[in-house]
């Protein structure tokens, strides 16, 4: 059982379960909670599993000693990480201004560590921040997070797992597991920049009125294509593949 119920605020009707889950998280208690375990930065190696033209991936990523610089890395298939020092080295499919940061739930991990049993370090999923004490798959698209005094993050759309991600992993039908689970983590775009490090608070400064989560995005967009009219809720603050997605189901199939 995961640390948080990522498909029970989906799944009910918008005026009850996804209310209360949301109440709970914006209590004091959870706040004071939130934090960063670890900034985790990648550098580019040759592997043999992946599709980038140069046989090149940045995804073993490690916790970083120190202060790490947070900015905007410009646009996709321009622009990498949002992190100083992480490389993304597919910038077809990663890195750029609206997949600048990835966030994943120490919570998250945890709860795969107990079904694959085996050791998941900070990182693994290669996530550039690993956090504690955050429903960061729960988390609504356009969500803010302040991290430390300085940066504050803008929660986009939720992870798409590759091959790259599964062999990484060494996982067999890695893709389907991760993707029924329906806990992807989220990527989040840089409103200000500036520096974080290892122990920083995390807090939610803005949480929109809408209930498009990232695990809701997350479905539309891979098993449950239905869902796709729902997310148009999250505006301009979703993912723009994500959002030109929805507006084509909905100019095909209505909505």
């Amino acid at each position: 059982m995961t640390g948080f119920d990522h498909t029970a605020e989906d799944k009910g009707s918008f005026g009850t379960t996804a209310n209360i889950a949301s109440t709970l998280w914006l209590a004091v208690p959870y706040r004071a909670a939130m934090k960063l375990l670890s900034v985790n930065i990648g550098r580019a190696r040759h592997v043999p599993y992946t599709d980038q033209p140069e046989g090149l991936t940045g995804i073993d990523k490690r916790p970083a000693d120190g202060p790490v610089r947070v900015a905007a890395p410009g646009p996709k298939g321009v622009g990498g990480s949002g992190l100083a020092g992480d490389d993304v080295c597919d910038t077809r499919h990663h890195g750029g201004d609206d997949q600048a940061v990835y966030a994943m739930a120490r919570e998250d991990l945890d709860d795969w560590e107990r079904e694959l049993g085996r050791p998941l370090p900070n990182g693994s999923f290669g996530e550039n921040l690993t956090t504690a004490g955050l429903d960061v798959s729960g988390a609504r698209i356009g969500e803010r997070w302040r991290v430390g005094p300085e940066v504050v993050l803008e929660v986009t759309c939720g992870r798409i797992p590759c091959r790259t991600f599964q062999d990484h992993l060494g996982e067999k039908q890695w893709v389907r597991r991760f993707t029924r689970k329906g806990a992807p983590g989220a990527y989040l775009r840089v409103v200000e920049p500036g520096e974080i490090r290892t122990g920083d608070a995390v807090e939610i400064v803005h949480r929109p009125d809408h209930e498009v989560t990232v695990a809701l995005q997350f479905r539309a967009v891979t098993t449950e294509r239905e869902l796709l009219p729902r997310l148009l809720a999250a505006g301009a603050a979703l993912h723009p593949e994500s959002l030109a997605a929805a507006r084509a189901y909905v100019d095909r199939y209505g909505g």
